[in-house]
């Protein structure tokens, strides 16, 4: 080969080897920025997404701004206090303290009243453990000696035998599942409660709890699958088999379907295979809303009853990601989509749903659409595929179908915000157990999470839920109809 042609040869060589060499320097810039964002900065989005707050449109452009080289001044407003009596003015009265001057204890009778002043300081009494005496007395026949005596029935319990109440019960569970307190720790708080309450038995009162709630769970993850419209996510989470030798923890997953409104129900499984959506969907035949995770597609397509939608938020992440490498085509990308959330939060201050949103989506979603689809599909040919943009830009573009078949429903919520939000919970509170001890203690969880997160989502007290329902459970049978028990419509006995 002649001289000029061997370099010529070579330089092509270098130059796809200097392209090559760029490609990934760019990837590992990419996953050294996100490692760091993990570390100092919001966390994971389905455990605390910062960023998720930023959806207003005059937001996500004072974070582009920032992202640019230049002096911005913030001015902050400071916020308003409400006056203590406004706060704890609900709070009941415990004691009463009078406070009479000196002087008119030493001679009353001078003295008359004509009005007083009152203030207030808030007290915190801690908790303690009391007992509750159940007398049942018996009787015998005064004329008839040799009938049996008589002894009223024992009240049914939700521990048979036992002599946890269920107001302890519920106590326990409350404390661990709302409050992530886990049971070593209650043991330890116990002591200055009054008793020691053993791990043990907690543990236990946690599983026959979760077996008495687990009916009403049954159904209201049956109430779910009959629904038309379905939002569906999963969490991982360490799980530690006592079975196995070498100790090690393994990861399972708790899976969460619910749809805006309505409760929430999670399902413990131990993989995350495609298998495991067949069994918990099994029997639904409507929308599905889901992130990128292709076994939900995959389900829907062997399921023809079903219509698959994606999440906006999950692809405007991608985007906010790559805002510090590409600030002006990320943020260009935002300002579309952060377009389509302003008008739905239009159409839900205006309360409009069903067919007239389906209606609006079709005809004002169309040119904000075809934008990003066009900008997408000339971003991905530019910019690096490893690049934060061009994972972004595939996201969104493998995700397109989907995520423009909202245009067809008016029911749907264009992201599953609201499912994390009820994921969140769990998140917290493996944080302070750090795994599950047993994969029995899984498919527990999962029935209180849901009883729990489903409570709070209607604004339900769940500690008196709980304690009212242990109370109501051990009396019924199986002919007994359970939807009056529903947190949805749920109401204390006696009101």
């Amino acid at each position: 080969m002649p001289p000029a042609e061997q370099l010529f040869a070579e330089n092509l060589a270098l130059q796809g080897k200097v392209a090559s060499l760029e490609e990934q320097v760019v990837g590992l810039e990419t996953q050294v920025a996100w490692l760091k964002k993990q570390l100092f900065g919001g966390g994971k989005g389905e455990s605390l997404d910062r960023s998720q707050l930023l959806l207003a449109l005059g937001q996500i452009e004072a974070r582009i701004a920032a992202a640019k080289p230049q002096t911005v001044t913030y001015e902050r407003t400071p916020a308003k206090r409400r006056p203590p009596e406004e706060t704890f003015r609900h709070l009941p009265v415990h004691e009463t303290v009078e406070i009479v001057p000196a002087e008119v204890k030493r001679d009353p009778e001078v003295y008359e009243r004509i009005g007083e002043e009152r203030t207030f300081e808030v007290d915190l009494i801690p908790p303690k453990l009391v007992k509750r005496e159940i007398v049942r007395p018996k009787y015998r026949h005064r004329l008839d000696r040799s009938r049996p005596p008589l002894v009223a029935p024992a009240p049914s319990r939700a521990v048979m035998g036992g002599y946890a109440s269920a107001g302890l019960l519920a106590a326990v569970v409350v404390s661990k599942y709302v409050h992530h307190v886990p049971l070593f720790r209650q043991e330890k708080m116990s002591e200055r409660w009054g008793a020691r309450l053993s791990r043990k038995s907690m543990a236990d009162w946690v599983a026959v709890t979760a077996e008495w709630l687990r009916p009403v769970y049954l159904r209201m993850k049956e109430r779910l699958l009959g629904g038309r419209y379905l939002q569906a996510d999963e969490t991982p989470i360490r799980c530690q088999d006592p079975d196995e030798p070498t100790g090690k923890t393994f990861q399972g997953y708790l899976w969460a379907i619910s749809r805006p409104g309505d409760d929430v129900v999670f399902d413990w499984r131990l993989t995350r295979q495609h298998g495991e959506i067949t069994t918990l969907l099994d029997g639904f035949k409507g929308v599905l809303q889901s992130d990128g995770y292709e076994g939900y597609a995959r389900y829907a397509e062997k399921n023809p009853g079903v219509i698959r939608v994606a999440c906006f938020a999950h692809a405007r992440r991608k985007f906010n990601d790559a805002l510090e490498q590409a600030p002006i085509q990320a943020g260009f990308m935002l300002r579309l989509i952060g377009h389509l959330y302003r008008m739905e939060r239009d159409w839900d201050e205006r309360k409009i749903a069903g067919g007239e949103r389906a209606r609006l989506r079709a005809r004002d979603f169309e040119l904000t659409l075809r934008l990003l689809k066009k900008a997408a599909l000339l971003l991905a040919r530019r910019c690096l595929p490893q690049s934060g943009l061009g994972k972004a830009c595939r996201y969104l573009l493998g995700q397109w179908e989907a995520l423009v078949a909202h245009c067809d429903h008016g029911d749907t919520r264009i992201d599953t915000n609201l499912l994390e939000n009820a994921i969140r919970p769990s998140a917290i509170g493996k944080k302070n157990f750090l795994f599950i001890g047993h994969p029995d203690a899984g498919d527990r969880s999962a029935i209180i999470y849901s009883i729990v997160v489903s409570c709070q989502r209607r604004g339900v007290a769940p500690l008196d839920y709980i304690r009212d329902l242990l109370t109501r459970l051990p009396a019924m049978t199986t002919k007994d109809d359970l939807t009056t028990l529903l947190p949805g419509v749920w109401q204390p006995l006696g009101a």
